[in-house]
């Protein structure tokens, strides 16, 4: 039996974008609790060349838009960086939940053997659908959704392992 490369990304992608959102949402809470200026959850990172929140949020809502964009041949539609608050990166998972719930299954199935082309500063990378599902994009969505919560938990808000993993 086969699973559907649909069934393997989107989900996946939808699930832990949910889960991010309620990391966030502790994070406020956990501002808003001991009168620390959120911004300073915003500006944190976890090490200077890494990016800080924002940064790890959109390039987790990146992978998984994209992911939808090169597996399905779905026509991409633009998110700006511009994130700043927390209500900013709400929105910003919001709109890329919305995107990949829009992604068409017959669009990604299928695709599994398909050829993904990733261009980078570094040059091309050349993929089949799988391999670029399971060995670039769900790892590198999980990257930054844990470096987010990473970030979260090491400036104190009190976050464990089913925050991350979502109780459903």
């Amino acid at each position: 039996m086969s699973t559907a490369l649909y069934d393997l990304t989107i989900p996946v992608f939808l699930r832990g974008l949910r889960n991010l959102d309620a990391v966030l949402r502790k994070g406020e809470d956990f501002a808003e609790a001991q009168g620390v200026d959120p911004q300073t959850l915003i500006e944190a990172r976890l090490a200077p060349d890494m990016y800080p929140l924002p940064g790890q949020i959109q390039r987790a809502s990146d992978t998984a838009k994209f992911a939808a964009v090169r597996l399905g041949g779905i026509e991409n539609v633009s998110f700006p960086d511009d994130e700043q608050t927390f209500d900013d990166l709400h929105a910003r998972i919001a709109k890329t939940v919305d995107f990949l719930k829009a992604a068409p299954r017959e669009a990604i199935d299928g695709r599994e053997g398909a050829e993904v082309i990733l261009k980078t500063g570094g040059g091309e990378r050349r993929f089949t659908g799988i391999d670029y599902a399971l060995g670039f994009a769900l790892p590198n969505f999980f990257f930054h959704v844990t470096t987010a919560y990473g970030i979260l938990r090491h400036k104190g808000v009190p976050l464990g392992k089913l925050d991350y993993l979502g109780r459903e």
